[in-house]
Parts: structure tokens; sequence; C-alpha cells
């Protein structure tokens, strides 16, 4: 009887573990190993059909040599993504502080502006991409009526009002997540450094600049880090801008001059649409997460240098 009693606290210790397995398989069936059989795929020329041929690095060394293509996406990434973090991340922090100080209505204008973050990437593609359309967007249409266009305008064949569409995507659609990811930062900050700078006669200008900036910084620092590796793996924003309305069938094309062909759909064309050149595109995924890892530690040191922590 008491080797029964003294056996208990040992199966109970078991259990935790044995809940654990379905997940364990699950990922390693689903996440481990394609993750790891991608990384030995690229290092071979296989199309999927076709018995594969090992390359080495090859693939590796003709994406940074001789495939201009995938040196474009990296630079159209770095623009986009350039253009559309900065201005996300200052107007989800002015946004967020005049919604603080905001009582009646705060909540009815905080839900409208995250909105935007929950609605499907294919319902924006399709909004964007009819807004610009040259004969039937209203972009047009108010433009014409108060006289600066005399004629509609090819907005989606233009390289960087394309990519400046991009932009605008992108940052109508993740403002009001910057917002409320602000917000809850500002609702912990300390009260009582602003009540001692009202005291020495400080306004809400320079308690903005002087106090919530600096205490936000960490938050901000988040922000930046993550926006970056989003940018660095934007795909839906462009492809669905030039899959929707009047745009169908043409979003393997990376918009006029493959101006906003982004290093994920380079990848996705590669793989999935032109070639299926799978080992060649595995070497794309791993090259493009060598870059993120890259970007987001040198982003990371400096923000914490700038910050005074080291």
């Amino acid at each position: 009887m008491q080797r029964i009693l003294n056996m208990r606290p040992r199966a109970a210790q078991i259990w935790p573990y044995l809940f654990c397995i379905p997940f364990l398989l699950a990922y390693m069936m689903f996440h481990f190993f394609p993750t790891l059989y991608s990384f030995i795929l690229s290092f071979y020329d296989w199309n999927g059909i076709m018995e594969r041929s090992f390359v080495g690095v090859r693939n590796y060394i003709d994406l940074f040599t001789k495939d201009t293509m995938f040196l474009r996406s990296l630079k159209n990434t770095a623009i986009l993504m350039g253009l559309s973090t900065p201005i996300t991340v200052i107007l989800g922090l002015f946004l967020a502080n005049s919604l603080f100080h905001i009582g009646k209505g705060r909540m009815a204008y905080q839900t409208i502006n995250f909105f935007p973050y929950i609605t499907t990437p294919v319902a924006i593609g399709f909004i964007f991409s009819y807004m610009f359309d040259w004969q039937f967007g209203f972009i047009n249409q108010i433009f014409i009526r108060v006289g600066l266009f005399g004629e509609p305008y090819f907005w989606l064949q233009d390289p960087w009002a394309s990519r400046m569409i991009v932009v605008i995507m992108i940052v109508w659609r993740y403002l009001g997540y910057y917002m409320t990811l602000y917000l809850a930062a500002l609702t912990a900050l300390p009260q009582d450094v602003y009540e001692a700078a009202k005291v020495d006669g400080a306004n809400r200008f320079i308690m903005f600049f002087r106090i919530t900036v600096p205490l936000l910084r960490n938050m901000t620092i988040f922000l930046l880090l993550t926006s970056m590796i989003g940018g660095l793996q934007m795909f839906e924003e462009p492809l669905l801008l030039f899959s929707g309305w009047a745009n169908m069938g043409n979003g393997a094309m990376g918009g006029p001059d493959n101006a906003v062909l982004t290093t994920v759909w380079k990848f996705y064309n590669d793989a999935f649409r032109l070639d299926s050149r799978l080992g060649y595109s595995s070497a794309i995924a791993y090259s493009l997460f060598a870059i993120i890892a890259a970007v987001s530690f040198l982003a990371y040191r400096i923000a914490r240098r700038k910050g005074g922590t080291e």
C-alpha cells in the first residue's frame, strides 16, 4: 500500500509531459521539419517534380551576383519599409497621446481607428485598388472636380505613385494597432512626474517631448523592431493591390516596372507562380532570414546605445 502511495506523486509528474506530447508532435511535423527541410533544399536545384540536383551554395551566390530582380526586390522592400515605418510610429504616438487626453468618446475613437487592423487584407487590396483606379476611382474624380487634374491619372501605372499607395495602405492598416499599444503604455506612466512638471510651469507641449517621449522609449524600440521585421516580410499589401479591381490576373507582375516587387513576393513568384524553383526560392527565404536577423540586431544595438543603457 505504501508503495502505491509513493508511486502517485511520480505519476502526477508525468501527466504534464503527456499533455505536451500532442503539441510537440504537431510542432515537429508542421514547423520544425519543414524549416529544416527547406534549409537543406536551398542547396539543391529542384522544381518539385524532377530529380534533385545538389548545387551547394550556388543558389546563394547566384542570388546576390546574377539575380538583379532579387536585388531590386530588396531595394523596393527597403524603400517601402523606410517610408511606412517612421510615419506609422510617429502618427501612432501622436494619435495615442491625443486620445489619452480625451475624456468623452475616447473608446469610440479608439475603436474606429482600430477597425482597419482587423480588416481582411483581401478587402483592403480591393478597396485601394478601386480608390486609385484610373477610370472609376473616386480619387481621380475628386481631383478632376476641384480642377487639379484635367484627365484621369494612371496611379497604378506609375512606379513611385504605386509605392506611395502601398505606404498609405500599410499606414492605414497598422496605425490603429500602434495607437493601441501606445495607449496601453501611456496608462502605465507615473502621473506624479507630470504633476511635478505642472508645478514647475511646463505646458503640455514640453511635457510631451521632455517626459512622454523618453518614458515611451522601450515601447518605441519594440514597435520599430517589429515594424522592421514585418516590413522586410511585406507581401500582402502590394500583391493584393495589383490583384484587385481592374488588375485581376496581374498579381505576379510586381507593379509598374516591378516598383513594388518585395522580397517575399519574389520568393512567392519563384516558388509557386513562375518556374517552381523550390531550391532557389528556399535560398531566397533563408537569405531574407539572415538579413532580418542582422538588421534587427543592429537596430536593437543602436537603439539601446542611444538610450544610454549600455
